[in-house]
């Protein structure tokens, strides 16, 4: 049998990774300020993170939802500790598009109403629901096209307050900072403002923070930095630190009941195990603060490089925006400097999405690669 060939591929093959080193094949090492979509949030096996999964898998590794399984309100305590949302309920899931799934069905339950207000260049995931939201024709099918959903432009006050008008929408959903759509943000203001109509309009407010979350844009949610409280918060990619993961944290004046939500794998005991390992990392070696600290050092080392036309992001969810695209810039840091860095729905965009434990020597050899590389 053969693989579906979905993927466009560099020919690196990595057998092995440290930190933020990783090894191929031939034993060349790359530096990698992609982290693989983001999802690697402490680094590469980790010694806390590996020695967790080791000690919970010689224990046991999987049981239904049907039991009793104690790590899940250690993991939902220790997460409601160290993101300030204690007063939200978490919901446990295997990824990011599954979260936002669950989020959507979620707020449909609770207004009885469907359609759905989103944001044009957002990015929500690939399954019915949510993907009917992500501002992709091309990977939307006409099965999924059956989902109402409503597109506005980020921090346009009026279309907004023109679409939300009526009686019809179950939620808004929104990235607080678009990760594929290629790391625009929504003002203050704006974030406000929609946060204000929906409250006005009873719409459930679903912040995305599947790439943003758990510290990487310098606050624990990137929703954070606005001052407005979401219904309801997705989460996943760095919150395992590669392991399959993802949550959806619901606010208490949701009403849960039997069977309103259900999966198979959510929640096992590898997951919990990987997630407070990732927690316990965060908070020992202060993660957040680093985010935030080296957000600003990326942005003061861009001065030294006049190609760099914009800069985007918060924190390590970083955007490098060039007037040429990317690509092939990208192939030369792969090949010539082994640096993994990422690409993004703008051509134009470099997406810089590293481990939170990286250090300005790490982010120096960046700059070091890409002056080599545009000079």
């Amino acid at each position: 049998m053969k693989l579906f060939d979905v993927y466009p591929l560099y020919d690196v093959t990595p057998v092995a990774a440290q930190g933020i080193e990783v090894t191929d094949d031939n034993g060349q090492k790359y530096l990698d300020f992609y982290g693989g979509h983001a999802v690697i949030s402490i680094g590469h096996t980790h010694p806390h993170y590996v020695s967790s999964l080791k000690e919970q898998l010689d224990k046991i590794g999987f049981y239904s939802n049907s039991i009793q399984n104690p790590l899940q309100r250690k993991m939902a305590n220790k997460l409601g500790e160290l993101s300030g949302c204690n007063d939200y309920s978490l919901f446990l899931c295997n990824s990011g598009a599954e979260a936002n799934e669950n989020a959507l069905k979620m707020a449909s339950f609770h207004t009885g109403k469907s359609k759905v207000i989103a944001f044009k260049n957002g990015f929500h995931g690939r399954t019915s629901a949510a993907v009917a939201a992500t501002d992709n024709p091309s990977i939307n099918a006409p099965l999924n096209q059956q989902q109402e959903v409503s597109f506005v432009a980020l921090n346009d006050f009026e279309a907004f307050q023109n679409t939300i008008e009526g009686d019809s929408f179950c939620a808004v959903i929104l990235e607080p900072i678009q990760g594929v759509g290629g790391l625009d943000e929504p003002t203050t203001e704006f974030f406000q403002f929609v946060a204000e109509k929906c409250k006005e309009h009873q719409v459930v407010l679903i912040a995305d923070e599947v790439q943003s979350g758990f510290g990487r844009s310098g606050k624990f949610f990137a929703y954070q930095h606005h001052n407005i409280q979401p219904d309801i918060i997705t989460i996943a990619k760095g919150m395992g630190n590669g392991f399959p993961v993802g949550g959806v944290l619901i606010h208490d004046s949701f009403k849960a009941s039997y069977g309103l939500l259900g999966t198979t794998f959510g929640g096992n005991h590898l997951a919990c195990a990987a997630v407070l390992a990732v927690l316990d990392v965060m908070e020992q070696e202060a993660l957040v603060q680093n985010a935030d600290a080296l957000g600003h050092y990326v942005k003061s080392k861009t001065s030294e490089l006049p190609e760099i036309k914009n800069v985007k992001g918060r924190g390590l969810m970083i955007g490098l925006e060039f007037d040429f695209e990317v690509a092939a810039l990208r192939k030369a840091l792969i090949h010539n400097q082994h640096m993994f860095t990422g690409g993004a729905k703008n051509k134009n965009l470099l997406r810089i999405l590293p481990a939170l434990n990286i250090t300005k020597d790490h982010i120096d050899l960046l700059f070091e690669g890409l002056k080599k590389e545009l000079s």
